[in-house]
């Protein structure tokens, strides 16, 4: 039973050693929205280990990349940027479907067609698409591709999104044999769920194999211009509704996906609802619709300058993970400090890859990544602290294990010697034969037949 133990916990501390020596890998990702024009210098990249400048988009005749003139200075200088402050910071650029077809998604509505979902159709038109991302990627210094989808939404764009992705990759592949560059990293922003609009699933094979890792973007569940109830909309866990994180992200684990190519979203904006009653401000209360902006949505930066200028408390709910605030008859939920410090604690428990932040420049005073990366650091320190205190007493058992066990044997032998040398009786003759008749070099030896040792046990038993 001593040595049971003892191995168990030998076998966990093994496990904290290996996660402890891989939190090096931590990916702390953020999305840069160039239509924001957000100065880029401003960014604190310092505070991240990857950046994805946001966003390009797809010409509907040509299928290659399209960057919008206004938006073309600032891909190319991103990377050069970022790295002043950064050196080691890892860029990438992110396609999406357009931004009318992208807001669709986000209200979970259908779009009936979409320049991707034509791309996606033809051999000719996903080769064009390909090459023209890699020398996007090459020509302005990004060292990966991101891919963000909201959502595809037929059972052929599922099938050809596989496809997609496995002759990406190999287009990727083949380009850093004959470059010799560095292969370029390509993600992709994945709904919380594996399946989307009920019943079309992820090809996730495909995306396993091909994709570096996927984000997960854990946001915009519940919105006040489509729901006349109050809800968090990035509610880490949910009492009442499958429409949380933590579900979704044991879904896609249950699927097949590693855990260590996955990405938690963590959303730097929240929503503004309108209440029906400034009595009643719990979750879950009535409310007529949006309220503050034209879409109900705030940054993370406006809610904080918003709440500090009217001095309003704000609540932290541990049981969504979500902050929330009332405002007269408005009510904002967000991700404060303690709900981001519990997602990325989440994830690491979890042995996600990391976290993914939409959008950095939403942040107020960088206080939600700097709260992130203290919280992946502080894990990181327990771990390692754990591992300090264990260690010592594992061998400190193991010893006196090993210790019992010898005294334990010595023992036995010693009763068996005695009870052997005593008690032995006289046996028909061939029962006991010199060990010289043995091939052996030790001397002296004796060899028992079997009736002799049957004997010898029921004494000394």
């Amino acid at each position: 039973m001593a040595s049971t133990h003892s191995f168990l916990l030998f076998s966990i501390l093994l496990h904290l050693h290996f996660h402890s020596s891989t939190s090096q890998s931590w990916v702390k990702a953020g999305y840069w929205y160039a239509g924001s024009e957000s100065p880029i210098p401003d960014i604190n990249s310092a505070l991240f280990t990857h950046l994805i400048c946001a966003f390009a988009s797809v010409n509907s005749s040509t299928y290659e990349i399209s960057i919008a003139k206004s938006d073309l200075q600032y891909f190319s200088t991103f990377t050069n940027i970022v790295k002043s402050k950064n050196p080691s910071i890892v860029t990438l650029f992110s396609v999406w479907n357009g931004q009318a077809e992208t807001a669709q998604g986000i209200l979970g509505k259908k779009v009936n067609d979409s320049v991707l979902s034509s791309m996606l159709r033809t051999a000719s038109s996903r080769k064009s698409f390909i090459q023209s991302s890699i020398q996007t990627a090459r020509r302005h210094a990004f060292q990966g591709i991101d891919l963000c989808w909201l959502w595809p939404q037929a059972e052929s764009d599922m099938t050809n999104l596989g496809i997609l992705l496995h002759e990406w990759r190999l287009a990727v592949d083949s380009e850093n044999r004959s470059s010799g560059e560095s292969s370029l990293i390509l993600s992709m922003g994945l709904h919380y769920l594996p399946t989307v609009f009920g019943n079309l699933s992820y090809p996730v094979d495909s995306l396993v194999k091909n994709l570096n890792w996927g984000h997960i973007m854990a946001y915009d569940y519940h919105l006040p211009s489509l729901e006349n109830f109050t809800h968090p909309h990035a509610a880490l866990y949910d009492p009442i509704s499958h429409v949380n994180t933590d579900f979704g992200i044991r879904k896609w684990l249950s699927r097949g996906f590693p855990s260590n190519k996955l990405l938690l979203g963590l959303p730097y904006h929240g929503y503004a609802w309108a209440l029906d009653s400034p009595k009643e401000t719990a979750i879950g209360s009535p409310s007529s619709g949006l309220a503050v902006t034209q879409d109900g949505s705030m940054s993370y930066k406006y809610i904080k300058w918003y709440v500090r200028s009217y001095r309003a408390p704000t609540l932290y709910n541990a049981t969504y993970v979500v902050n929330y605030c009332t405002i007269g008859s408005i009510w904002i939920n967000f991700d404060d400090v303690e709900a981001i410090k519990t997602k990325v604690a989440y994830a690491k428990e979890k042995n996600l890859l990391g976290y993914n932040v939409f959008q950095v420049i939403n942040d107020d005073n960088w206080v939600l990544s700097k709260a992130a990366q203290d919280e992946a650091t502080d894990h990181g320190n327990r771990r390692r602290l754990l591992l300090i205190i264990l260690l010592p007493v594992a061998i400190v058992i193991t010893l006196g294990v090993f210790l019992l066990c010898c005294l334990r044997s010595k023992s036995f032998k010693s009763k068996v010697k005695m009870v052997l040398g005593k008690s032995l009786p006289s046996e028909p003759e061939g029962s006991i034969r010199h060990a010289e008749s043995i091939e052996t070099s030790a001397p002296h030896l004796e060899e028992f037949s079997f009736a002799v040792i049957e004997r010898q046990q029921k004494i000394f038993l």
